[in-house]
């Protein structure tokens, strides 16, 4: 059963690469805690296919890039793109899409979260193992205020813009 609107988000771990060291964090893949980092915040969570991918890298994540200012100014705390993909290559992928300080790049490398969503898709037979569906959600204070999840081979719901106008 795939989360929806009302649902808390289920705790587990997400893993992001830290390239400058600051208080909590050091250089290089850090665990987060799920339930932890989405206290008290607004969040816009968008789940993508994998990192470097054709839609994902030309339409999806700069989106959210593109759109971050108007997105914090509507009162969105963070931004997180989470894809079954390892901390280095999410955040290979964040330093090739300029993402810094916008998009938290937050890999869920075992895809255990994501399919705690029940979000997962299996691509085994296209040779890319278990993958997430393509969604956006925003979540306050661990709380899905609302969940996009796109048709297969579509991107019309879980952009920026139509994240925008749910705010």
């Amino acid at each position: 059963m795939a989360i929806k609107a009302g649902d808390r988000l289920p705790d587990g771990t997400l893993t992001e690469m830290i390239d400058t060291e600051r208080p909590g964090c050091t250089v290089g893949p850090n665990a987060f805690s799920v339930g932890e980092i989405t206290k008290g915040k607004k969040i816009a969570i968008f789940g993508l296919p994998g990192a470097f991918t054709p839609t994902c890298s030309a339409k999806h994540v700069p989106s959210y890039v593109q759109n971050f200012d108007k997105l914090r100014a509507k009162g969105v705390d963070e931004v997180w793109c989470v894809a079954v993909n390892d901390a280095f290559v999410m955040g290979a992928w964040g330093r090739d899409q300029k993402a810094g300080g916008k998009v938290r790049m937050m890999a869920d490398g075992s895809a255990i979260f994501t399919k705690a969503l029940g979000l997962d898709m299996d691509l085994t037979a296209r040779g890319m193992g278990v993958r997430s569906q393509r969604y956006s959600m925003l979540v306050d204070n661990g709380v899905v205020k609302a969940v996009n999840v796109e048709q297969p081979g579509k991107f019309e719901v879980s952009d920026a813009d139509t994240m925008l106008k749910s705010l």
